[in-house]
């Protein structure tokens, strides 16, 4: 496809189009004589006076190409987005990331095309990082200005996004509360903050965020719900003994009875024990490592049993338990959602979804040809990705940025959690069947996430093993495949950084590795992602149930916190007012959505593929169905994995 300047401006109109326009092109459909078509998909920009060489949308693997003519049309393309899409260290034992000054490069040459050739210079860091007028943080503008436009938001996405932020931050602005520092007068002060902006989750929350139930339903239906591990025997570091709750067991049971039975648990906030802490409104602030152990009683609920502010026991690091008094109680399980405030940011939701999915859809583009059925596959749950995390480092992780305005460890402590816990993250972790039994939930009741979650793993995974089996029948069809044996590797390298004892695969052999490794991708680029991001805002905006920053010490001895003294360690006015910001924008996905198993750049033309799509379409659609179903008897509805609320891609 050869675009002269002539022909550009002769199919807009003379003189409406200049000839180096951006140019979006879906697919090319040639017509034979005989009235064959032949379909060219293509669904990327073309930008200025150049020729993009397309070819037939039927999928192909290198082994299926032996012509030297096709064989180097795929080298060719291949160098010219590896010159493009390069890999940058944005901090040491980070997942690598992409590096937008090569995007800068690009465009000062108008000449540039998706499959052209360009050297690329080093350049340095750049040094815009300033406040806005309106903005409560520095923002990185020089990243956020060059973005290759087949992967920048589009015009309707940025239009929307803008009109979700400034109305809440300029309502905020208005009021003062932005600006407003020292502690709450009261609790119920915090509920006219998105006096606008409730919903039925977050007023639920607000009535029930104290209760020790609904504390344990968190565990398996909120933000985090991956930290439950099923004890058999408690660890030395946690020395409660059976009288402690014996009143909370009942006269029926025991502690080790209950071990035995497979009903306690543990959340374990180790990772914490090392973070450096951060000072906001020029006050220090504290982080604790806490320990909370949970029973499952024999009405299915989730309860908390104690609590143990440190990951050393001893006199200053008392047990706190439900029959303390009230005040002491609900501090320390405060403390324990601060600390799951931090865990699930930084870990669970922006290393494990964010950076990871950014990591695969780099090298998707570096390592598989347009024709790869891989690309195919993959391209739609990257859509965005690279865009978005753009944005959090130019505003979030950035510093100055929002995570140093509002969190108690500062984008220090964000490094030190992320680096921490990849250097922990395992491919059990990473594979939802597998973490749910290394975990050993299977069994626990009213598990939402986990029942939604294994479905939609179910679904994916039959809709891969149907396309992939079209294109790989045979383990040497997995193996002999050169570009998809550099496409994993380079995920094991830029993503994992070599680490072998991560088990993630640096090689495939079989086709049951491929479609294992495929499921996995595909769903943490968008069910793990929902599940993890889009309650946000609801279990979010009461803030004592996800305070970011914590102003006093963890309490060394019981008795002593009162109402004031609750309302004086938990974040000042203006901290809570920028995290709620936060987690409203991040909650409301912008306008532009593509639902999960929603296709509509046809990059598969063959029948088969396209047949399991529709099958894949009509499975999610019934997962839909009985979602909804379960959701009527439900006290608190649990909708973040209902399909059609399911981003295809992280995007947001």
């Amino acid at each position: 496809m050869w675009r002269e300047p002539q022909a550009a401006a002769g199919s807009y109109g003379q003189g409406l189009c200049p000839w180096n326009d951006s140019w979006y092109c879906s697919r090319i459909c040639v017509t034979a004589p005989d009235g064959t078509d032949s379909h060219f998909p293509c669904y990327q920009w073309i930008e200025g006076y150049c020729t993009t060489e397309l070819r037939p949308g039927t999928a192909k693997t290198i082994c299926q190409d032996t012509l030297p003519l096709l064989l180097d049309h795929r080298k060719c393309e291949l160098q010219a987005r590896q010159q493009c899409y390069r890999w940058k260290i944005y901090s040491p034992g980070f997942p690598r990331m992409v590096d937008v000054s090569s995007f800068e490069e690009m465009e000062s040459d108008k000449k540039y095309a998706l499959t052209r050739m360009t050297p690329c210079a080093e350049q340095g860091e750049s040094s815009g990082n300033q406040y806005l007028p309106g903005f409560p943080m520095k923002v990185d503008i020089p990243s956020l200005l060059h973005m290759e436009p087949n992967i920048r938001y589009s015009a309707t996405k940025t239009t929307s996004l803008l009109f979700n932020a400034i109305p809440a931050s300029l309502g905020m602005k208005l009021r003062g509360l932005l600006d407003r520092k020292g502690s709450w007068k009261k609790l119920d002060d915090i509920r006219n903050i998105f006096w606008c902006h409730k919903t039925f989750t977050s007023e639920y929350v607000t009535e029930h965020w104290c209760e020790d139930q609904f504390f344990g339903y968190q565990y398996l239906n909120g933000v985090n719900p991956v930290m439950l591990h099923c004890l058999c025997s408690l660890p030395s570091k946690l020395p409660i003994t059976s009288d402690m709750v014996a009143p909370l067991l009942g006269p029926d049971t025991c502690l080790q009875t209950e071990l035995e039975r497979g009903n306690i648990f543990l959340a374990d906030y180790w990772i914490l024990a090392d973070a450096p802490v951060h000072c906001l409104n020029d006050r220090q602030q504290y982080v604790a490592a806490p320990l909370c152990l949970l029973w499952l009683n024999p009405q299915g609920a989730l309860m908390p049993l104690a609590i143990q502010l440190s990951q050393t026991p001893g006199p200053e690091s008392p047990i706190f338990l439900p029959t303390d008094c009230y005040w002491d109680w609900l501090l320390a399980k405060t403390w324990v959602r601060n600390a799951e405030f931090l865990v699930h940011e930084n870990n669970t939701h922006f290393l494990c979804t964010h950076l990871l999915c950014e990591a695969f859809a780099m090298a998707t583009l570096r390592q598989l040809p347009l024709c790869h059925p891989i690309y195919k596959l993959l391209l739609p749950h990257t859509r965005y990705t690279l865009q978005v995390n753009t944005i959090a480092r130019a505003t979030l992780l950035n510093p100055e940025g929002l995570v140093d305005k509002v969190t108690s460890i500062g984008r220090e402590g964000l490094l030190y959690l992320m680096s921490t816990g990849l250097a922990h993250f395992t491919y059990t972790n990473f594979c939802l069947p597998d973490s749910l039994r290394a975990r050993g939930v299977l069994a626990i009741p009213n598990y939402h996430y986990r029942d939604d979650g294994l479905k939609i793993w179910a679904a994916i995974q039959s809709f891969v093993l149907e396309i992939m089996g079209y294109y790989y029948p045979s383990d040497a069809s997995v193996q002999q495949d050169s570009e998809l044996q550099a496409w994993v590797g380079e995920i094991f390298a830029q993503a994992f950084l070599g680490r072998e004892s991560s088990g993630f695969p640096s090689r495939l052999c079989t086709p049951g590795e491929l479609v294992k490794f495929l499921t996995a991708i595909i769903f943490n680029c968008s069910a793990q992602h929902a599940a993890v991001n889009s309650g946000q805002h609801d279990f979010g905006a009461w803030m004592p149930n996800a305070p970011s920053s914590m102003r006093k010490p963890p309490p060394q001895t019981k008795g002593t916190t009162t109402l004031k003294s609750y309302l004086d360690t938990l974040p000042e006015v203006n901290v809570t007012c920028n995290n709620l910001l936060l987690f409203w924008l991040v909650s409301q996905e912008p306008k532009d959505q593509r639902p999960l198993g929603t296709y509509p750049d046809v990059h598969f033309t063959e029948e088969a593929p396209r047949q399991s799509i529709a099958t894949f379409q009509s499975c999610l659609a019934q997962i839909s169905k009985d979602i909804r179903e379960r959701n009527k008897s439900l006290a608190l509805p649990y909708a973040y994995l209902d399909p059609p609320l399911i981003e295809n891609s992280v995007s947001i």
